[in-house]
């Protein structure tokens, strides 16, 4: 572990705002980010000195995550679901924003919200970091928190890479308050913060970010018979068929077949607004006449597949 300073609890929140409301004033969140969604091979270029806290510093390596999903929805969202924040070695961020929501749809499908992208300067890394390890409880939570008294509730995950090493932190029922305080109460307070910090990342709209552009999809297929009182669409790609999206090898996993789509595939679906993926409410007939239920999901800068 390096010999890092961690920022003193209730110091960290503070510095942690002045530095997102200085990006927006000098305009270090609006620097032009490239198209990510890169399907690379993750960077082994030896990292830079840093000074702080030691990171990644890869364009598609991962130094902090928070994913939150889980409970009772369709298999088809969860097909769709993508991490709401992430942040990369290179300081470029994806994270979903709190002004955008999923636009509607006439022909009946449901899509999710786009994701947004801006980048941080090494100091705002930095900050972020010192955050998530102090204030946010990273630096001392365990693997795992269960909540038993709460059924149905989503999971969020924590993932960060920093100071010397990996942690992956799961929460069940995340920012539900304990029914009887107990020795994880503080801990799981801590790490409600964190989480809603980073499910707000963009501070109701002052850091400067654009539109995510991803450099492909996951479309996932998954065989449907019987279904009545929906519309079907005919099958979208000369190019491919049914046979072309690989079921999981593991023979007890869900049969949805999974295939790599460019932009230009993703659109063929014929579905408007469909960036921040597709989670229910499309319906494929092929040339055989099987039905089949459709999801779409954009790849992240450090996803293959």
């Amino acid at each position: 572990m390096s010999n890092r300073r961690l920022i003193p609890t209730g110091l960290a929140s503070v510095v942690f705002l002045v530095a997102l409301a200085a990006a927006a004033c000098t305009g270090a969140g609006t620097t032009p980010i490239p198209k990510t969604g890169s399907t690379t091979a993750p960077s082994t270029t030896p990292s830079p000195a840093i000074e702080g806290i030691a990171h990644p510093t890869g364009a598609d390596e991962i130094i902090l995550r928070f994913d939150e999903s889980g409970g009772m929805m369709m298999a088809e969202w969860f097909a769709a679901h993508a991490p709401q924040f992430t942040l990369y070695g290179d300081g470029t961020t994806v994270f979903a924003s709190t002004l955008e929501t999923a636009p509607p749809s006439a022909d009946g499908a449901m899509v999710n919200a786009p994701f947004r992208t801006a980048k941080l300067t090494e100091q705002q890394i930095q900050t972020l970091l010192e955050f998530a390890l102090a204030d946010g409880g990273l630096g001392i939570a365990r693997a795992e928190y269960q909540n038993p008294l709460v059924a149905d509730a989503p999971t969020a995950v924590f993932t960060i890479n920093a100071d010397g090493g990996s942690k992956t932190v799961s929460v069940m029922a995340l920012g539900m308050e304990d029914q009887q305080p107990n020795a994880d109460t503080a801990i799981k307070n801590a790490l409600a913060g964190l989480g809603s910090r980073l499910r707000e990342f963009d501070a109701g709209g002052s850091l400067g970010s654009e539109p995510f552009a991803p450099a492909g999809y996951r479309g996932v297929l998954t065989q449907a018979e019987g279904l009545q009182g929906v519309t079907f669409r005919d099958w979208p790609w000369a190019d491919l068929t049914p046979a072309d999206f690989a079921l999981p090898a593991n023979a007890s996993a869900v049969p949805q077949g999974q295939r790599t789509l460019t932009p230009q595939q993703a659109d063929a679906v014929g579905v408007k607004h469909f960036e921040g993926g597709i989670g229910g409410g499309v319906y494929l007939r092929d040339a055989a006449g099987k039905t089949y239920t459709f999801a779409l999901r954009p790849l992240l800068p450090d996803e293959t597949e």
